[in-house]
């Protein structure tokens, strides 16, 4: 229901707003859903972020610039999850909604993602994530 993926009962509201009351669109640029396992449509890495792309925060999460010039076939899948979560915080939308955002990262890159976060959160950024790892959600 927040995510406004799915026929759903019941109102969701944000800064004062019911859902009902805004396009679907404007919803979701301000509430963004970054998936366990996410969509790639286009071949390259670049196509899927705006120009330029976000490369400060791209070096905050382990990845170097020259991924934006690879194809999504060859990043791994630790890249591309953590290229999945770029995307979505690229939009610095108000609200996150992460699914086992650092599901198959090693602890380096796990570290990384909750310090970026945690400094999310920090700044106002309301974050609803779903994790298995108990140590996570106590870290979160």
């Amino acid at each position: 229901m927040i995510a406004d993926l799915d026929p759903h009962e019941g109102e969701a509201w944000l800064h004062g707003r019911p859902r009902a009351g805004m396009a679907g669109p404007e919803w979701r640029r301000q509430v963004v859903y970054c998936a366990a396992e996410s969509g790639w449509w286009y071949h390259d890495v670049a196509a899927h972020f705006r120009t330029p792309p976000p490369l400060a925060l791209a070096e905050s999460l382990g990845l170097s610039d020259a991924i934006f010039s690879q194809e999504i076939r060859l990043c791994s899948t630790g890249e591309r999850q953590r290229l999945s979560l770029l995307r979505s915080l690229a939009l610095e939308s108000p609200v996150l909604l992460l699914d086992e955002p650092t599901g198959p990262l090693d602890p380096e890159s796990v570290a990384r993602v909750e310090a970026l976060l945690q400094a999310r959160l920090r700044s106002g950024t309301a974050i609803i994530l779903v994790t298995h790892d108990p140590g996570q959600a106590e870290r979160m």
